[in-house]
């Protein structure tokens, strides 16, 4: 019988939730020699866990595709190039559920609110700030696609200043340029990327695709690069610099004080490779956004 963790079995049951009817039914047959009849999602899923010897096993059975384990690290916060192979993203995964950083407390999504309280500390490094914050700020974006099917994080212009501004340049087969003003607006056209159109973003959190420094008077650029999903395609990459200031009436967590968006669909990177892009910002055109 499985001998999976409770990690383990939270970490399945996540994954799951992406997976088709039949796809599911049709791996817990194979999993129990079709010994056991199942008539619903969740005694398909039951089925599953119980009859697996072990999470690496289970991991690499066919109907457990490469593009779901990718999505669920995604949705963990754990940012893979989309290059990577099925057995590099079941080795990554196996990781994260025997390191603690996923557990089973998960299901039931934590206020984002809470998630957000970096609470300053003296030479403080802004790297560090700008991975724990991506992190974050990805997952609970990413969170609002209806298309994970797991329950939506706490979203909405409580993370923003009031007098942020949102611009988003996007190039696909056309270019358009969006200039948005205050928290309520730039929440909402935030939510409608990953809500209405479905977007998912892939921050690339490796050195390359992620920078970040600090003034002399509070104020983090943290800029970062990754790549645009919806479903299993690849649509493009994006480019994004977050402005971020601690908020002294919200126990000094960081609220965004502004954020330029820029996004390039296939079609208008001219053949480039998407995955795990790099960042065309350089510290010294960072520290000058700063001034």
């Amino acid at each position: 019988m499985s001998r999976l963790s409770e990690k383990e079995r939270v970490g399945f049951k996540k994954m799951f939730i992406s997976m088709t009817t039949d796809d599911l039914k049709s791996l817990s047959d194979t999993v129990t020699n079709k010994m056991i009849f199942v008539e619903n999602l969740t005694e398909a899923t039951e089925a599953i866990l119980s009859f697996s010897k072990n999470a690496e096993e289970l991991l690499r059975r066919k109907k457990v595709q490469r593009d779901l384990i990718f999505r669920y690290l995604a949705t963990e916060g754990v940012a893979m190039p989309p290059s990577s192979e099925k057995h590099q993203l079941v080795k990554r995964t196996l990781q994260l559920w025997s390191s603690g950083e996923a557990d089973e407390t998960e299901l039931q999504q934590p206020a984002a609110s809470d998630s957000m309280e970096v609470k300053p500390v003296v030479d403080f490094d802004p790297l560090v700030l700008g991975q724990q914050f991506c992190q974050w700020f990805f997952q609970l974006l990413n969170s609002q696609n209806p298309s994970l099917g797991q329950k939506p994080q706490e979203w909405g212009p409580q993370h923003f200043w009031p007098d942020v501004k949102l611009r988003l340049l996007s190039r696909t087969t056309s270019e358009q340029k969006e200039e948005i003003p205050g928290a309520e607006l730039v929440s909402l056209r935030l939510l409608a990327l990953t809500s209405s159109e479905r977007l998912l973003f892939n921050p690339n959190l490796e050195p390359r695709g992620l920078k970040a420094v600090a003034s002399s008077h509070g104020l983090v650029l943290v800029s970062v690069a990754g790549t645009i999903h919806r479903d299993v395609a690849c649509l493009g990459v994006f480019e994004q610099v977050f402005g971020l200031i601690r908020s002294p009436q919200d126990e000094n967590s960081w609220k965004i004080r502004f954020i330029n968006l820029s996004i390039r669909g296939q079609d208008a990177l001219g053949g480039a490779e998407a995955a795990a892009p790099a960042l065309s910002y350089s510290s010294s055109e960072l520290k000058q956004l700063c001034s």
